[in-house]
């Protein structure tokens, strides 16, 4: 599967929203694929990581994003609810539940609820290693800025203190483990 063709079904090649999701999609399966090489022990799927990596945020042009070219009307946050909708039509289940669980450092029913997003009541943590990896990697670079530079550690840990310590303390599990 060429995650490329999937990309083409909703966005068109040379738009803004096409150009910033491609860039961001290979610069976190580069980060992923070396952060699966750490765990190599324990037999990572390197191919379903770097289609994942591809498509973990495919949903972001149905959200209200100008910034980065979308102009839909769901706010940023339901990206990754909305591409695991848009994935598992496509019969991509696995790949589906990597768009939902990379939010964040993946968000529980319980920040749903206390912090009124507006995403569904239910735990979209990530399960398996290879989200684990993507969700890591993701944290690296954004795709509003910073001219596809990879952030700095302390930068990232700061940003997830503002949303809970358990969020950095994931974080840093992750650091230990494929950083």
């Amino acid at each position: 599967m060429d995650p490329l063709d999937i990309i083409k079904d909703y966005y068109r090649p040379g738009t803004t929203a096409y150009e910033i999701l491609v860039r961001h999609g290979r610069q976190v399966a580069v980060k992923a694929l070396k952060a699966a090489d750490r765990v190599a022990h324990l037999h990572p799927d390197l191919t379903f990581i770097q289609e994942s990596a591809m498509l973990h945020d495919i949903g972001m042009f149905l959200t209200n994003s100008p910034g980065i070219g979308c102009f839909g009307i769901h706010p940023y946050v339901m990206h990754g609810v909305l591409g695991r909708k848009l994935l598992d039509a496509q019969g991509l289940p696995r790949h589906g539940r990597v768009c939902e669980r990379h939010v964040g450092v993946g968000i529980s029913a319980g920040d749903v609820r206390l912090q009124g997003l507006p995403l569904p009541e239910r735990d979209m943590l990530p399960e398996t290693l290879e989200e684990e990896i993507i969700c890591f990697a993701d944290k690296f670079f954004s795709k509003n800025g910073g001219q596809g530079k990879e952030k700095p550690v302390a930068r990232i840990l700061r940003k997830l203190q503002h949303h809970g310590e358990d969020k950095r303390s994931r974080f840093q599990f992750w650091l230990e483990r494929f950083g």
